[in-house]
């Protein structure tokens, strides 16, 4: 009896904002094209910072791409003949972006996803803890520290907002290394010593 033998793939880029995830997902989506390779690019339709349909990043890379309302979207849009995947912006997608994600795996197709792996309160952002879980291949890039140059891991939001999804640029948003990274820029974030930390976390794990 023979199998029929698929060779898909799940890759992650994540990081903070300005950190280069989308230029990475176009070069190797521009990879995949050299090879000759059939790629479709997916966004979520709300991100509209600097176009509609293509993938732009920070640094003006741009891509033509395909804006869906939700996750299921793009197995309607999918085509025969695509072999390749990229999804930009994931972490705004719903949660069965995850599901989606590990179908097509499975049927062969590579996937490439890039996206915020913290919102700006430093938590898991949306789908991006199980999308990093099935992953493949997770790459996690930093970007540079505005208050010192280190490397930043954390996005930094300047305006006031509780929402978590919040788009904007430069005039919103700061990648912050963590030691200058704030939650509430109003309230000065002192730590605890490590013991007088300890103890309460213990008391809620016994309850």
């Amino acid at each position: 009896m023979s199998y029929q033998v698929f060779h898909g793939s799940i890759e992650v880029v994540c990081g903070p904002m300005f950190s280069g995830k989308t230029s990475e997902l176009i070069r190797r989506v521009e990879r995949a094209q050299i090879a000759k390779q059939r790629v479709q690019i997916f966004k979520p339709c709300i991100d509209i910072r600097y176009n509609k349909e293509d993938v732009v990043s920070h640094t003006s890379r741009t891509v033509k791409a395909e804006p869906v309302e939700n996750a299921v979207d793009i197995l309607i849009r999918l085509k025969d003949s695509t072999r390749v995947v990229a999804i930009d912006e994931v972490q705004f997608f719903d949660d069965a972006i995850t599901t989606v994600v590990v179908k097509l795996a499975a049927r062969g197709y590579r996937v490439i996803c890039a996206g915020l792996d913290l919102d700006y309160r430093a938590q898991p952002f949306g789908p991006m803890p199980s999308l990093l879980a099935v992953a493949d291949e997770v790459m996690k890039i930093h970007a540079i520290c505005t208050i010192c140059g280190a490397s930043a891991s954390r996005t930094q939001r300047l305006i006031k907002s509780k929402a978590q999804v919040l788009l904007g640029e430069t005039d919103a948003y700061e990648a912050r290394c963590r030691a200058h990274y704030q939650y509430d820029e109003d309230e000065e974030q002192t730590l605890l010593p490590l013991q007088e930390e300890i103890v309460p976390l213990a008391s809620n794990l016994a309850n």
